[in-house]
């Protein structure tokens, strides 16, 4: 299988976008201070190349910048993430989680059927390859708190500071 890449700068730092060949986004990682792209890219598929392309990538930064600029509420994009049933079925739960808004796990554990597996969801959720399209940042503790986030606290502090969903006892 052939990916096609791209790194978006954002304001929590840079995402590496991989699209397939008919333009569905299948992993947006974060990429660290200094991180290689191409590595990044490399770990991100198993079995295909990379092929870093922007044109085949536009859409997927179109969108991005528009929500990182306030333009955009609800993406639009294909999506294509590969997972177990479980895990897909939670990532579709995640994608009608509405901007600006919050759960918590038990409640996304509900959601997908089976309310006493909050714990099994919440590795579905740091499992999510497409964070911020799939709005796993939206997800948070029983108590409010913002418990784990693949791309560190403070970018889910941030993403939910752009959507309004800050808890007021973290806004600080």
């Amino acid at each position: 299988m052939t990916l096609y890449a791209r790194v978006i700068h954002t304001p929590i730092g840079p995402l590496l976008a991989l699209v397939d060949e008919d333009g569905a986004l299948v992993a947006l990682p974060f990429l660290d201070a200094g991180e290689d792209a191409p590595a990044a890219a490399a770990r991100s598929t198993r079995d295909g190349t990379v092929i870093f392309d922007d044109s085949r990538t536009s859409h997927v930064t179109e969108e991005l910048l528009d929500y990182f600029g306030g333009r955009r509420r609800r993406f639009t994009l294909r999506t294509a993430p590969r997972g177990t049933g479980f895990q897909l079925a939670v990532w579709r739960a995640l994608e009608a989680i509405p901007f600006g808004e919050t759960i918590a796990y038990a409640e996304l554990a509900r959601r997908v059927g089976n309310a006493s597996a909050s714990r099994a969801v919440g590795r579905a959720n740091g499992a999510n390859p497409i964070p911020v399209v799939v709005p796993c940042h939206r997800v948070i503790g029983t108590r409010g708190d913002l418990t784990g986030y693949g791309g560190g606290i403070e970018r889910k502090r941030a993403l939910l500071r752009l959507e309004g969903a800050l808890p007021a006892t973290l806004a600080l």
